[in-house]
Order: C-alpha cells, then sequence, then structure tokens
C-alpha cells in the first residue's frame, strides 16, 4: 500500500511503500517513553520503500533496544515529530514507520501488538493476538 506523510510542522514530507497486514501497536517502554503515551502505532516497510521529498529526519541511536538490538529513532528537528525507527542491522535496515503522521493512518488498522508484557493494565487494544516478545 503507497502511503505518505509528513511532521507536525511539514518540514518533512515522504512516501513509502507498506504491507498494512504488518501494521501493529508496540507496548515496549522504549516506545512509551518516546511516544509519551501507551503504546506506539506503526508500520514496517524497507528503507528502499521511504522517499524523503523535503527534509531528512534527524537521527537519535538508542545503543540497545529491550530486544538487545540497536536501534535508530528519526524525528523532525524542527516539531520533534516521530517518523520511524529502524534497526540498524540487517541491510537494507527494517524501517517502522510511525503510524501518527501517515494521512492514511485511518485506513491502518492494527493486525497485532508486541512487548505485551510491558503493557499499561489500562491499555488493553483490540489489535490482534499479541505475539512473542521481538
Amino acid at each position: 500500500m503507497k502511503v505518505d506523510g509528513s511532521c507536525h510542522c511539514g518540514a518533512i514530507t515522504y512516501t513509502a511503500e507498506i504491507d498494512p497486514a504488518k501494521v501493529s501497536i508496540c507496548h515496549c517502554n522504549d516506545c512509551q517513553i518516546t511516544a509519551g503515551s501507551a503504546f506506539s502505532f506503526s508500520a514496517p516497510t524497507i528503507d528502499a520503500m521511504v522517499t524523503f521529498l523535503k527534509a531528512q529526519p534527524s537521527i537519535y541511536m538508542k545503543k540497545t533496544a529491550a530486544s538487545g538490538r540497536a536501534r535508530a529513532h528519526a524525528f523532525c528537528p524542527v516539531c520533534a515529530t516521530r517518523i520511524y525507527s529502524a534497526s540498524v542491522e540487517p541491510a537494507p535496515p527494517q524501517i517502522t514507520l510511525r503510524a501518527g503522521p501517515l494521512k492514511q493512518r485511518r485506513e491502518l488498522t492494527p493486525k497485532r501488538q508486541v512487548w505485551c508484557s510491558a503493557a499499561l493494565d489500562w491499555s488493553k487494544v483490540d489489535a490482534g493476538e499479541c505475539i512473542a516478545e521481538q
């Protein structure tokens, strides 16, 4: 599915190709903190399928996520909108777009949940089965 999005201030715009069957909710502690919310709403893609039309996002490197893997977090340097997170390995990296900035977000129904062991008790979401920690 072709999607397009932008940060809150419009400095960053982009297009991407995603698989709507892989849209998910992540309850991990890192997503809770960086989202400022109970979970993150995301759509995975790969680097070659994301095209930035205006500016490039800034990157914050999280040395080690709860999974034990290094993670890069991309955000707008002007308004701080989260654009994606990505694995550092393998190449090309797995890019996970944040669904909130996507214009098509209403069409994206989460099909799975991850890191449910970190979910807040009140944040139960009907988004498919909770799969193993990743």
